[in-house]
């Protein structure tokens, strides 16, 4: 669980930063995230996936588009962006074998992001899976 709530912090961080354009408060951010109680996160695990993504966004958002049919990372909603974004960087990056990755991403879409009838988490995990394909070379 430490690993995933490493994920739901960087995805409020991201957000933020993709709307603001600027870094979170790193207090306010832990403010936010433990705010009812005490979250367990892998903190190492978040820099890493912080400083990852964007140290290579724009290889992940290249990869992302060429993964895209008939539609563009900039039509995405947010929060289904960064997921994306969270998602490729660990299949590229990390040793977390792929399906994992793909399972966690597509269980967060589940709980931010989807509104009716699991369209965002279906797209989402379609997504992530031609982009597995494409980094495997299949």
């Amino acid at each position: 669980m430490r690993r995933n709530n490493s994920r739901i912090k960087a995805l409020v961080y991201f957000y933020h930063y993709d709307l603001m354009g600027e870094e979170i408060d790193q207090e306010y951010l832990d403010d936010l995230i433990n705010e009812e109680e005490e979250v367990d996160i892998d903190e190492e695990f978040y820099e890493e996936l912080i400083t990852g993504v964007k140290k290579h966004l724009k290889e992940i958002n290249k990869i992302i588009n060429l993964n895209l049919s008939n539609w563009t990372i900039d039509r995405m909603s947010v929060v289904d962006r960064n997921l994306i974004r969270i998602g490729v960087y660990e299949m590229l990056y990390t040793d977390t074998p792929k399906p994992i990755i793909i399972n966690e991403i597509v269980n967060l879409t589940h709980i931010y992001s989807e509104l009716d009838g699991q369209t965002e988490s279906k797209f989402n995990n379609k997504l992530l899976d031609n982009i597995r394909k494409y980094i495997d070379g299949e």
